[in-house]
Formats: structure tokens, sequence, C-alpha cells
């Protein structure tokens, strides 16, 4: 393998004619994920997708990744596999290690969980992004098995011994890339400590010209995210619900929608998944953005600055890269709380209201600006030409 990169892009031309195998974890919908996907797709004319499943639309495929071949592993074709796909979690490795991209001149992985892992030539150049690490198998582990309430019963050891394996797997294969990019600066600490990998940041795209500053704001806030434990849209939930005066506008949809609308009040509005038009509409046009959950990055929460939203965030994870703090920033464009509670969701919306008049929208655009698509475009191609630069004398 050639030696690691220290994280310092240097400037190379790419060869943007190159044939590429981008390998992504999975397909299932069309979100942050698949949108860097998309963008990779569109920077290497001869690009190819590898992913474990693909369940996506064939409209979204056309409009998206028009003209792309997609590789799907031998498991895409499992009966109903798309209502079970994420329990065959511990195939992942060995599923990923069945895709041969031995042929092509370039590998890309869009990585949260296997596709790093994917077989290499030792003189073959490997790039890898790292949306995370696999968040289930490291220091998040506790939380999920907890969420599933997967205790110590035949169940939840046998779920432990899996993840053990998935650990070490991880581990061993950690190495196999040529360089590791990483969507956040809270992603690159994770990769140091997990890892002890060196790695640039090089946040994911974000589509900022779909996007106005709307000044003139209504009286709701919003949340939006796919409705799954870990975003803990619950306490957002709970925290309206304990202020009736308030209104919330939740977007997405996901498999904790149920639970979701059985704890909320009448001042929680559940708008399910949304067109983009209309998506772009409510996010813009609200309040504020709530969210409280760690993402590695959040490209809904990067969405909702560029249309003037100011964000109430937890502190931890890429809401840390994107926010310009209320208190510690010249020109703030939301406000960061410390616990995931409900009484800081409450306390969080109560500063907001009394110095609202501190964040301006027109802040909020030019700082989501840092997130542009074109931004992505000319990092990942400088990070692709270094890494090709690296095999050249081979």
């Amino acid at each position: 393998m050639a030696p690691e990169s220290d994280g310092s892009v240097s400037l190379h031309a790419p060869d943007r004619s190159a044939r590429v195998a981008i390998v992504h974890d999975w397909c299932p919908d069309f979100r942050g994920g698949e949108r860097v996907l998309s963008r990779m797709c569109g920077l290497f004319p001869n690009s190819e997708v590898f992913t474990l499943f693909d369940f996506l639309p064939e409209e979204i495929k056309e409009e998206f990744f028009h003209g792309v071949r997609f590789h799907t592993s031998f498991a895409n074709r499992l009966p109903f596999v798309e209502k079970y796909y994420r329990a065959l979690f511990f195939l992942g490795p060995f599923l990923i290690e069945q895709f041969d991209v031995t042929d092509y001149d370039l590998v890309i992985s869009s990585s949260a969980a296997f596709s790093r892992g994917v077989l290499t030539r030792p003189d073959q150049p490997h790039l890898c992004y790292v949306h995370s690490p696999v968040r289930y198998a490291w220091d998040e582990q506790f939380s999920y098995l907890q969420q599933g309430r997967l205790g110590f019963g035949p169940k939840g050891m046998l779920f432990r011994y899996m993840l053990h394996n998935l650990r070490m797997w991880d581990t061993r294969t950690a190495h196999g890339p040529s360089m590791m990019i990483a969507n956040s600066s809270y992603v690159r600490s994770r990769i140091r400590n997990i890892y002890g990998r060196n790695a640039e940041v090089i946040h994911p795209p974000v589509a900022c010209q779909e996007f106005e500053c709307v000044t003139e704001k209504d009286d709701y806030y919003v949340s939006a995210s796919f409705l799954a434990p870990y975003k803990r849209t619950d306490l957002v939930v709970q925290a309206f619900t304990e202020m009736p005066d308030k209104r919330l506008v939740v977007v997405g949809s996901g498999p904790q929608l149920k639970e979701l609308q059985a704890m909320a009040g009448p001042n929680v509005e559940f708008a399910g998944h949304l067109s983009r038009r209309d998506y772009i509409r409510t996010l813009s046009h609200a309040r504020a953005m709530v969210f409280a959950g760690c993402e590695d990055f959040g490209i809904a929460l990067a969405e909702a600055q560029a249309g003037g939203t100011p964000l109430l965030a937890f502190g931890r994870g890429g809401a840390r890269d994107i926010v310009r703090p209320l208190g510690k920033s010249e020109d703030p464009t939301g406000i960061l709380f410390d616990t995931q509670s409900v009484d800081a969701v409450k306390d969080v919306v109560a500063r907001f209201e009394r110095d609202s008049g501190m964040i301006r929208p027109e802040a909020c655009t030019l700082n989501a600006g840092r997130f542009s698509e074109q931004r992505f475009d000319q990092a990942v191609l400088r990070s692709v030409g270094a890494v090709q630069a690296t095999f050249s004398d081979f």
C-alpha cells in the first residue's frame, strides 16, 4: 500500500477519464449519503456503483444517476429483502468482499459501515470518504442495544458477539484505503481514535443554489430527519408537547414515526416525506430548526441555514462545524446546547425567543455557502489527484 497521507492534499490534476468503481454501503432511499454518491458519480463520467442493496426508484436513478451502472450483491435478490436488509448487517463484511473492482483505475468508497473493506490491488489507488465509522459497532453500541431492548439474554448476547466480530473486521481493514476523508471534524476525531489514521475534512455537498434567504418567517419551528431513535426527535417532540403555545412541524418518515405520533400534542404536526419544493419551503420559512441528535454532519442542518433559518442543535457532532454559535461568534447563526434532554430543548427555545434578534437570516445563508456543491467538487478532485499521483510510479 502507498504511504498514508498526513491529511493535507497537494495539488495534482486528477484523471477524470479514469474508470472508477464507487463502492457505497447500500441505497435504501435517497438521503444524505446518496447525495454524496450522486455528486461523486457526476465528477467521473466512467464511474460505476457497487452497493449491497439498491432500492432507489427509477425516477431517482434517472434524475441523479443518469447512465450510471449499478452492481448489487446477490443478497439484493432475496425475497422482500427491503423489509429486513438492516438485519443482515452481520453479512456486510462478507458481501462487500465479493465485489471484484480490481480492473478499475481508481476505487472510491463511500462508507458508513462496510464499503471501505472492498478488496483492492496493492497498486490500486483507493480513496475512502468516511461518513462515519460503523456507529453501532463502536461508541454507539450501547445506545443501539438499549434502544433495541437487547440486554444480556440469548438474543442480546448474540448481537453483542456479532458486533464484536464486526469490530475485529473493521479494525483489520482500516488501513486498506490509500487515503481517508472525513465528512466532519467529529468524524475525523473518531477516525483518529478508532483507526489511528489521519483524515482531511471535506464536508458533504449542500445544494445551496436551490435555497433563497427567507427573512420573513412563519410561526413554527421545524425538525427534519429520518425518524429513527438515534436522531433523538423524541426529545424535540416531547419538549414541544410541553410547550403547547409553540408549533412544531416534523418533516420525515421512519420506523419511529408511530411512537412519536403517540407522544405528540396537538401543536406538533407530522408532515411526512415532502417533495423537494415543499421541503425547501418548509425549512426556509421556519422560525428555527431544532435538532437534538448527534449527527456525523447533517445535510438537513446546513440546508436550513441556506434558507436563512437559525439552528438550535445539540452541540456535538457535525452541528459544531455548521453552526456559528450565539455568544461565541461575531455573526451567529444558531445556538448549541450541551445535553440531550427535554429540558435542554425547552431552554434553548426559550433562549432563542429571547435573543432571536441577534441571529440574522442573511448570516445563516452566507454561512451555508461554506458547504456548497462546487466547494465539495473541488476538494474531492484535489484529493483524487493527490492519491492518483501517489501511485503514478507503479
